[in-house]
């Protein structure tokens, strides 16, 4: 969930690495702080809180150096604080990292150096790293030797970023199973956790596979596999327009996002459909293979797993395959009956989530086809996958996901599409018609952002409540799901999602006078079914908001939002968006950092 970056170049590192790890806070801010090579050795400062709380401190404007890493922070192991937080050095200080990830055996490998008599000051399972790498440089290895025989013990995920004082123009870099890219330039190299940290410096990147090692130098980069034996590298081009990663005049990266949805639709549609054509030129998948799969599997966690539910229906209702969506932590430990008759879909925005990551390693061991749906070009999931589609939504900032979630219900729902026209179990005329639709959407989800100031004054209304509920039925729910899932993230505000013909069974005995409950009514098969269920609330003094595209007699609510109509199988995408402004709005009369959430962090590296 850690945030790494590092330079190594002619320019001072020190405003570059913090630039960097102001661009890389949402993925931690518990604690942050850099190291970089100075004339009289390693020189590292650190401080508990925000970047800025480690850029106010008066040493830090003394470093001069040209080499340097820097980390924020989001605690696993030990409490946040300035002892905890990184770059962490061994006993010599010999050695500085930085580390993204969990080693999962760090108590025995401490335990272990204790009784070669190092001693440690943190709680984190981080410092074992270098201390065990000066284990192995004090028995005559060099600096890459010593890194590589470290990684060999450790056990768990892990992305380093590694100085030594005997090495001064030299930093080394390896990942396991956490995100790490190598961005180039001339004279200059630069490392993150992600693209959009150091977007502003580079468009060409490389990207490390697992237990991958880099030498890096100002002007050159040296590739190493497990074993040492150099190897090449391709380097990538990345075209994401650099101002995406900034605010550009928005307040905040997640309402910034919000409005990009429109543009991220478009892009996403024009990379796979073209009028009444859909073109998957990231692989081929034969009529023959899909008429032999027993079952789909969308496999996917939090935001990205509610993707997968909203196109669940989808793969069903025009491929005729049984489709089941599974969250990722629980599917790789349940035993799931999946085979070469088996397909597995895995969705993640950054590509590193890591429980997903492992749910497709296992379904590839049991001979499983797998798709990889990310929003990152090159992150693992991608090179993990048998085959990969993109989103186009790029770069996503906030923590909470916003584009990224309506690019991946729009892709999967084109995926759907596709497998159906190779199948033709449906008439292709039914086909035809959810593809013009599909194309609508970019102006239709313009026009819903429009109705910005109905759900302000909403927000106006409810911000100091505790409790809210969603309701929905079919695809409704699925919608219901993400629109609390948005509410909890960065309003703190304690909601629940319900099937809405499930309300008798429990739910309406949290019903009272005052309470806010959110139907989502967009299937015309659902309308009155649903009315029903909210007015079961209302009867019960409920204060109700209703997000609809059908007729409904709005004086029976309390506030009632119009989106334009659609197919019922795309609804999801633009129900969601006054649900993502509610929850933004809720948020900002609170007074609450909308980007950065409490206990958050964007990319889930860990398990």
């Amino acid at each position: 969930m850690c945030g790494i970056i590092g330079y190594i170049g002619n320019k001072k590192a020190k405003p570059i690495l913090i630039n960097g790890l102001l661009r890389l806070e949402y993925r931690g801010y518990d604690s942050a702080g850099i190291a970089t090579i100075e004339k009289d050795g390693i020189k590292i400062i650190k401080e508990k809180g925000r970047i800025s709380n480690l850029a106010s401190i008066d040493e830090i404007n003394n470093l001069e150096g040209t080499i340097g890493i820097g980390h924020t922070r989001w605690a696993t192991h030990g409490k946040p604080s300035a002892i905890n937080s990184h770059p962490h050095s061994d006993n010599s200080k010999t050695f500085a990292v930085v580390h993204n990830g969990i080693i999962e055996n760090y108590n025995k490998l401490r335990k272990f150096l204790q009784e070669k008599n190092y001693t440690f000051l943190s709680d984190t399972d981080t410092e074992v790293i270098p201390n065990l790498i000066h284990y192995y440089y004090k028995e005559g290895n060099n600096f890459l030797e010593s890194v590589k025989l470290a990684c060999d013990d450790l056990k768990g995920s892990f992305a380093l970023e590694i100085l030594c004082n005997d090495y001064p123009d030299n930093m080394i870099v390896v990942r396991q199973d956490s995100p790490l890219v190598i961005g180039r330039s001339l004279n200059e190299n630069y490392i993150s956790s992600d693209i959009p940290a150091i977007l502003s410096f580079t468009k060409d990147f490389f990207f490390l596979n697992d237990r991958e090692f880099a030498l890096l130098s100002r002007d050159s980069i040296d590739f190493y596999d497990n074993n040492l034996n150099k190897i090449d590298k391709i380097v990538k081009s990345i075209e994401w327009n650099t101002s995406s990663a900034e605010k550009d005049g928005y307040d905040d990266f997640m309402l910034k996002e919000i409005y990009e949805q429109p543009n991220a639709i478009r892009e996403t549609i024009g990379s796979k459909l073209s009028e009444n054509k859909i073109f998957f030129n990231d692989f081929e998948i034969e009529k023959n293979y899909l008429e032999n799969i027993s079952r789909i599997y969308i496999i996917a966690c939090g935001t990205a797993m509610n993707a997968g539910l909203a196109t669940k229906a989808t793969f069903e209702k025009f491929c005729k395959i049984p489709t089941e969506v599974e969250i990722a932590s629980e599917f790789r430990y349940k035993e799931p009956l999946i085979d070469e008759h088996t397909l597995c879909i895995f969705i993640s925005q950054s590509g590193e989530t890591a429980d997903t990551i492992a749910a497709l390693k296992l379904s590839k061991a049991k001979n499983a086809k797998t798709i990889a749906v990310a929003n990152v070009i090159g992150s693992s999931i991608t090179r993990e996958a048998d085959f990969c589609i993109y989103t186009h939504a790029g770069p996503e900032i906030a923590v909470a996901s916003t584009k990224a979630y309506t690019s991946q219900v729009v892709l999967l729902n084109i995926l759907a599409l596709y497998f159906a026209e190779l199948l033709q179990k449906v008439p292709t005329k039914e086909i035809n018609q959810v593809k013009k639709e599909i194309l609508e959407l970019p102006k239709k989800a313009e026009i819903t952002l429009r109705n910005v100031a109905e759900v302000k004054n909403f927000a106006n209304v409810v911000y100091k409540e505790t409790d809210m509920f969603f309701l929905g039925r079919g695809l409704d729910y699925y919608t219901a799901c993400e629109g609390s899932l948005k509410l909890k993230e960065i309003s703190y505000i304690h909601s629940e999602s319900y099937a809405a013909g499930e309300l008798k069974h429990g739910p309406i005995a949290l019903i009272e006078n005052g309470v806010t409950v959110i139907g989502i009514i967009t299937n015309p098969n659902l309308v009155e079914k649903t009315i029903s269920n909210m007015q079961e609330v209302i009867t019960r003094g409920a204060k109700t908001l209703v997000i609809t595209n059908q007729k409904v007699n709005e004086s029976q609510f309390f506030k009632v939002i119009n989106i334009p109509n659609t197919n019922p199988y795309l609804s999801p995408v633009l129900s969601i968006i006054p649900l993502q402004l509610l929850a933004y709005y809720i948020s900002k009369e609170k007074g609450l950092d909308v980007d950065k959430p409490r206990n958050l962090a964007k990319s889930v590296t860990v398990e």
